[in-house]
């Protein structure tokens, strides 16, 4: 007998993709190909097969394979998989058998993922007329056996994504749902004749085909389509979610948050909830949402959340993936950059890198950027700067300065507890990927206790931005760029122009908006200055407490301290005295104590002096 090899070694071989062997097997073109189980196998020796579709080995003068492209926007699995350069994250679904629970709801940050793992899992449970097994045999679940590969192909399934329904009413998004959950509906259009369903669901399948539904028929439209699958097909249904809780949060910022609540607790109750037509259910999102408001009584979910170590490798890229990406690309030497602005994301036990920047690092020939940035609305840490109180304040001036807090993590928080209690912007900020934890522990109540800092270079610039942006009517634009100009100069008689420019523009807020106005001004004081500099206020330091302290990060830029006095109906000759009084409140108390101790040797001196609307500011 002739001695036979795998598609994957005629891949090796060849060349070619696994993939594609396969597809030239099952049509006939590898003469002596047989099929073994759902594999095939290849005589060896076979020559390579001469197909206009495959591109021969270029020759260069290192004599290797074109490098595929990565796959930017990519959420086709069959098309990521064999077109593109594929991190392989098939054993999901291997774990996924191993503990096979009814519904598993995934939540993770924007753009790590989700929705082209949700069509991996769509295209290897599904049953139809294609053999999908092609895009595995060459996978890491494949090589477990014929268990696993049982499943493949087996059921059929339901795959909306929510993705796109961002709109401005109920009503818009309304009449979206109806067109994402028609669609469906006509993917499975054996249904509409089907000898085997009943004649009331058929009635509501046309419904629904034609966007003829009401928001009742339309709520129970997972319960329907599944039930109508399973008598068609004789197998239960697998329902797939994408991005559940996007038209919620769309909600959430206009007004009608209670609406789409409710049609989204009947839509996942009919089709999730004691539903015996249903194999499998999966969801995935950024937000867990309490269960009592979205899963109320659906008491067979599994949640997988950042702080769960099941899954965890499978959304995002390891260091591992990335090193093998750096290698790949011929890109060792970039290993640590990327790390500096695109690691330090910790879901479960596993350091995660932000996806979706690193494929764009590699296509942009390795240029850091905030790619992460303009993927999506950052409004969350708008909302956060709207209901501010000092304690926040304080810990975004931590964060901002590469510092960690302790903070309470609640698992279970909905969008309205952002206004009703600030404290649980930082459960919203951790699950969206604008936190990361360096320490969890268990509260008394079952929830998190999490120390908190911010992952890297990258999210430190959306900060920035939209903190910059909240208080650009006092940090105006061109006054923040002509500071950051000034300090990288090293130009000091321009910062000190530039400085009390800010303070003079700042003065009717003084006045008008008191300290809280103070924590903003500190605030965008951090954002402004990016990583130059430490900022702190009401600190001690020599011997008494200073207002406002910007220790410098590199002893080659100077150090700058404010003192800041008020004073009532003060003439210009008085104001100035006082400012003159702060500035030498800061040599008397020897406020440059600890930055001298640090080995500062520029240091700058505002006394600043408001009265009203009147400012004064010394310099020395």
């Amino acid at each position: 007998m002739k001695e036979m090899m795998t598609v994957k070694q005629a891949s090796e071989e060849w060349g070619i993709f696994d993939s594609r062997i396969t597809k030239l097997c099952r049509e006939g073109k590898i003469p002596g190909a047989v099929k073994k189980g759902k594999s095939w196998e290849i005589p060896k020796g076979t020559p390579r097969p001469e197909d206009h579709r495959f591109k021969k080995q270029p020759k260069n003068e290192t004599n290797h394979l074109k490098k595929l492209p990565l796959p930017i926007g990519i959420s086709e699995y069959r098309v990521a998989s064999t077109e593109y350069y594929y991190i392989d994250k098939t054993m999901m679904i291997k774990d996924f058998l191993d503990e096979r629970p009814m519904v598993s709801l995934f939540t993770r940050p924007r753009r790590f993922g989700k929705t082209l793992n949700m069509d991996m899992l769509k295209t290897f449970f599904e049953k139809c007329d294609e053999d999908t097994s092609i895009y595995f045999q060459d996978r890491e679940i494949w090589r477990y056996g014929e268990y696993y590969q049982g499943y493949q192909g087996k059921y059929p399934v339901i795959f909306v994504s929510f993705k796109d329904i961002k709109f401005e009413s109920w009503e818009q998004t309304f009449e979206m749902l109806k067109t994402v959950i028609g669609n469906e509906f006509e993917r499975h259009s054996e249904l509409a004749d089907s000898a085997k369903c009943g004649e009331m669901d058929k009635k509501c399948y046309r419904d629904i085909v034609e966007r003829q539904a009401d928001i009742i028929s339309l709520s129970g439209a997972f319960a329907v389509l599944s039930r109508m699958l399973y008598q068609h097909h004789g197998e239960k249904a697998v329902i797939i979610i994408d991005e559940y809780d996007v038209p919620i949060q769309q909600g959430h910022s206009k007004g009608f948050y209670d609406k789409v609540v409710d049609f989204m607790r009947n839509l996942f109750s009919g089709g999730l909830k004691d539903n015996p037509a249903l194999a499998y259910g999966f969801l995935t999102g950024i937000l867990r949402v309490a269960k009592e408001s979205i899963f109320s009584g659906l008491n067979n979910l599994k949640i997988y959340s950042i702080l769960d170590s099941k899954y965890s490798t499978y959304f995002g890229f390891t260091k591992e993936d990335v090193r093998v990406l750096t290698k790949y690309y011929n890109v060792e030497d970039k290993y640590d950059e990327i790390c500096e602005w695109y690691d330090g994301f910790r879901f479960g036990d596993t350091d995660i890198f932000n996806p979706w920047s690193v494929i764009n690092y590699f296509t942009d020939n390795c240029l850091p950027r905030t790619y992460w940035l303009s993927t999506g609305s950052n409004s969350i840490i708008g909302e956060m700067l709207e209901a501010a109180d000092e304690d926040i304040f304080e810990n975004l001036r931590a964060l901002l300065n590469g510092d960690s807090f302790l903070t309470y993590v609640d698992t279970s928080v909905i969008y309205p507890e952002i206004k009703r209690n600030p404290s649980t912007i930082y459960s919203f900020l951790l699950v969206a990927g604008y936190l990361k934890t360096d320490h969890v522990g268990l509260s008394t109540d079952g929830d998190y206790m999490c120390t908190v800092s911010l992952p890297n270079k990258e999210i430190r610039f959306v900060y920035n931005k939209e903190i910059l942006r909240k208080y650009d009517n006092v940090i105006a634009p061109s006054s923040a760029i002509s500071i950051q100009q000034a300090i990288y100069a090293n130009d000091s008689a321009d910062l000190q122009r530039q400085l009390r420019k800010l303070l003079l523009q700042s003065a009717s807020y003084f006045d008008t908006v008191g300290e809280v106005f103070f924590q903003g001004l500190f605030l965008g004081l951090c954002a402004l200055f990016d990583d130059q500099y430490y900022v702190s206020s009401n600190r001690e330091s020599g011997e008494g407490r200073f207002d406002i302290q910007l220790m410098p990060k590199h002893n080659s830029q100077p150090g700058i301290l404010i003192e800041l006095k008020a004073g009532k109906k003060y003439t210009a000759d008085q104001l100035n005295d006082l400012a003159q009084a702060a500035l030498y409140q800061i040599n008397e108390l020897k406020y440059d104590t600890e930055m001298k101790t640090h080995g500062v040797t520029a240091i700058y001196k505002y006394g600043v002096a408001f009265s009203g609307k009147n400012v004064a500011v010394c310099i020395e």
